[in-house]
């Protein structure tokens, strides 16, 4: 799965009732929304926050995602993908996807960011979670069986806008998405560029010594698909480099308190080399739930 250099902001929010009551509708109700009728998780300035609300939207998440990944990165298209000039597939009908706009230009269409999300629940009663296409994490979900797993993915930015800013609104519109659903887990594919896990010996090593999961939170690849992430000894490894080696997406996540599997997997249709991320919400260290707490309260 694709992770580009994702980087947002935080402001206010609006109430969170409107959220759930539209979260609360059905698909078909949800979709014959107008703009003008959606409901805001956040706005200042120029940028706001809020769920897609109709498949017009989604489209327009898909048109970015395709400008990233497939342009600007090295995805490739099937014939459907480069005609449209969209990224899609068959979980983006039951997943929820957040957006950021860009409100300055006067252009509902202008998505300049957005994040896929697949609540357990719903990917039990449909076609399963993404990520089980290279990952074997169903042993995860049974161990523990008793906790609500988020699935992330699909998170990228358009380039005129990876600031502190833009991935600081992204996070927000995370956090408030999993108390809104009283999420206990967050899963999901995180990427590095390029399809050789030997030339990323250094990170992925690093994150193997340093960010490995604990005994019953451990993940491994899907038969036959998995990479050996540990390529050198910790005592061969300068951390600093390391980390700098690491994807910004994959930094915030171990910042934030993630584990990582056991194994790599190298996606080559989007010329990326995977990780899995297992981030319980009791894991996040305090100082961010404060945070975002204190900026989902104003």
């Amino acid at each position: 799965m694709p992770q580009s250099a994702i980087q947002p902001s935080i402001y206010r929010w609006m109430q969170n009732s409107s959220a759930a009551l539209l979260r609360n509708l059905p698909q078909s109700k949800r979709q014959a929304l107008s703009n003008s009728q959606a409901p805001e998780l956040n706005f200042k300035n120029r940028l706001e926050t809020r769920l897609a609300i109709s498949s017009r939207e989604i489209a327009l998440a898909q048109t970015l995602r395709y400008q990233v990944f497939f342009r600007e990165m090295a995805a490739k298209g099937n014939a459907l993908a480069q005609i449209t000039g969209r990224d899609r597939d068959r979980f983006d009908k039951i997943c929820d996807h957040l957006l950021v706009f860009d409100r300055s230009k006067h252009k509902s269409e202008n998505v300049i960011a957005t994040y896929r999300f697949l609540r357990q629940e719903v990917a039990e009663n449909h076609a399963g979670f993404y990520s089980a296409s290279e990952f074997d994490f169903q042993p995860l979900l049974t161990r523990h069986s008793r906790l609500d797993f988020l699935e992330l993915g699909r998170s990228c930015v358009s380039p005129a806008y990876r600031d502190k800013r833009t991935i600081e609104l992204l996070w927000q519109g995370v956090w408030s998405y999993i108390k809104q659903h009283k999420v206990d887990v967050m899963i999901g594919c995180a990427s590095f560029q390029g399809t050789d896990p030997e030339q990323l010996a250094l990170p992925l090593s690093y994150l193997f010594h340093t960010a490995r999961a604990p005994l019953g939170w451990r993940v491994g690849a899907a038969k036959g698909r998995g990479s050996e992430m540990n390529q050198m000894a910790k005592a061969d490894i300068d951390a600093r480099e390391a980390l700098q080696a690491l994807p910004p997406l994959i930094r915030a996540y171990i910042r934030l308190g993630a584990w990582v599997g056991d194994e790599a997997v190298v996606d080559h249709q989007f010329g990326t080399t995977d990780v899995f991320i297992i981030m319980p919400i009791a894991n996040i260290k305090q100082r961010y739930v404060d945070y975002y707490d204190a900026k989902l309260a104003n």
